[in-house]
C-alpha cells in the first residue's frame, strides 16, 4: 500500500492481493496513512488490486464506517464483481476501471479546441481530450450531446469512456463514417453537394430552440473576449467593440460553437455532428465567427495552416467558406459581404485574445499576427454599426 497527497484528497494505492495472510498489515498501513494526513478525504485507487477476500472486504467496511465519504476508483472487472456481489456497490461509491485504448497510428478525423477525434477501426472513434484531468469535461459533453440528440440534432452518442495514455477519451460508434473534410478532399467535384448538406445541418441547428440554462450562453463568453481585447486595441476601436458585442440580442437558439468540415460526418448517407463540447446558444454571428476562423482566420498569415488543421488546401477552405456563407445568408452580394465583415470581427476578436494569452507578443511571428489582428479589427469595427446579421 502506497499513498499520495492530491490537494484536499489522499489517494491510497492498493496492489496485488488482500487476503487473510496480509489483511491485518494492510489495515494498519491504511489507517496509519489516513491518520497522519488528517483532514484529507481518502480515495482508494484499486488500479493494481488483483483480488480481495472477505478479510479485505472487512477492512473496506471499517473504512466506510470511519470515513463515510471514502470511495474506490479504477476497480478492475473481477474485483468489481466481488464488490457488486457482496453489496458494497450499493453502500458506497465504487468506480469501475476504464478500459485502455491506444491511438498510436490512428487517423485523426476531427479536431477541436479541447481535443482530437481518432478513428480506432471501421466501427469506432474516440475523442481524446487535451486536458488529462478531463472526466468532468467528458461528462459535460455527453450531457450536452444527449440534449442535442433529444432536440432532434443528428449526433453520435458516446457509449463508453476509456483511458488513452495518461488522459481520457470518450468512445463513439461511427460505422464507416467519413468527415466532410475527407469527402471533399477525395471528391472535389462534389463540393457543392457537400456544402449544401453542411449548411442544411447548420440551419437546423440554428433553428433549434433550447430551454434557458440548458446550454452555455455564447454572448457571455464573447463579451469577455471583447473586454480583454479592449486593452490591446486603439481606445475608440476597443470601446466600440465591447459596445457592439454587448448590443447583440439574447438568443436561445442552439449553436455548435466549432462548426467546420472535420466535425461533420457522413454515415450511410446520414449527416452527423460530432465534437459536442462547444454546444451553446446565441446569435448566429458567433457561430459564423468560429467558422470564419476555421476557413480563413487561422490561415490568414500562413495558408499552410489550412492543410494542417482541416486537411484541405487553403483555396479549398476559402471556397467552402464563401459557398457556405452565400447559401446560409442568401440575398445579394452586399448582404453576404456585410455578414463576412461581422464574422471576421468575431473571429479576429477571439484570435487576438487567444494569441495574447499564449504569450504571442514575446515571439516575432506572434507579434506580427497580433499587429495584423489589431489592424483588421480597427478597420472592420469602424465599418459596422451592429454585429447582428
Amino acid at each position: 500500500m502506497n499513498y499520495k497527497e492530491e490537494g484536499e484528497t489522499l489517494r491510497l494505492f492498493l496492489e496485488g492481493r488482500i487476503d487473510s495472510s496480509n489483511a491485518a498489515t494492510v489495515e494498519k498501513d491504511i489507517f496509519s496513512a489516513i491518520e497522519s494526513n488528517s483532514g484529507k478525504t481518502p480515495i482508494i485507487d484499486a488500479d493494481k488490486l488483483e483480488y480481495i477476500s472477505s478479510a479485505g472486504l472487512r477492512i473496506v467496511l471499517k473504512l466506510k464506517k470511519a470515513y463515510p465519504d471514502i470511495s474506490l476508483i479504477n476497480v478492475n472487472s473481477d474485483v468489481y464483481e466481488i464488490f457488486d456481489m457482496t453489496g458494497f456497490t450499493e453502500m458506497m461509491e465504487i468506480q469501475k476501471a476504464y478500459r485502455r485504448i491506444s491511438v498510436d497510428g490512428c487517423e485523426v478525423i476531427g479536431q477541436g479546441a479541447n481535443g482530437k477525434v481518432y478513428r480506432i477501426n471501421d466501427d469506432t472513434v474516440v475523442k481524446v481530450y487535451l486536458n488529462p484531468d478531463s472526466l468532468d469535461d467528458i461528462r459535460r459533453e455527453r450531457d450536452l450531446a444527449k440534449k442535442a440528440f433529444v432536440l432532434g440534432i443528428p449526433t453520435a452518442i458516446s457509449y463508453d469512456i476509456a483511458r488513452v495514455g495518461d488522459g481520457y477519451g470518450t468512445v463513439y460508434e461511427l460505422l464507416n463514417a467519413e468527415s466532410f473534410a475527407k469527402l471533399i478532399a477525395s471528391e472535389p467535384e462534389n463540393i457543392n453537394r457537400y456544402v449544401d448538406m453542411y449548411v442544411e445541418l447548420l440551419k437546423k441547428i440554428h433553428s433549434t430552440l433550447v430551454k434557458r440554462g440548458d446550454m452555455p450562453d455564447m454572448k457571455e463568453t464573447a463579451v469577455k473576449w471583447a473586454e480583454f481585447d479592449r486593452d490591446y486595441l486603439p481606445q475608440e476601436t476597443g470601446d466600440k467593440l465591447v459596445k457592439l458585442v454587448k448590443a447583440v440580442p439574447e438568443d436561445d437558439h442552439m449553436m455548435h460553437g466549432d462548426y467546420h468540415v472535420k466535425n461533420v460526418m457522413m454515415q450511410s448517407g446520414e449527416v452527423l455532428l460530432i465534437d459536442m463540447d462547444t454546444l451553446c446558444v446565441g446569435n448566429p454571428v458567433f457561430e459564423l465567427g468560429s467558422m470564419f476562423n476555421a476557413y480563413k482566420g487561422f490561415s490568414a498569415l500562413d495558408p499552410s495552416v489550412s492543410m494542417s488543421f482541416l486537411g484541405l488546401p487553403h483555396e479549398t477552405c476559402v471556397e467552402i467558406w464563401e459557398k457556405s456563407l452565400k447559401k446560409y445568408i442568401g440575398g445579394d452580394q452586399a448582404k453576404i459581404d456585410d455578414a463576412e465583415k461581422k464574422a471576421a470581427i468575431v473571429g479576429y476578436m477571439r484570435l487576438l485574445r487567444r494569441l495574447v494569452r499564449r504569450g504571442g507578443a514575446n515571439d516575432p511571428k506572434g507579434k506580427e499576427a497580433i499587429d495584423f489582428y489589431v489592424a483588421e479589427l480597427t478597420r472592420l469595427v469602424a465599418s459596422v454599426d451592429t454585429l447582428v446579421l
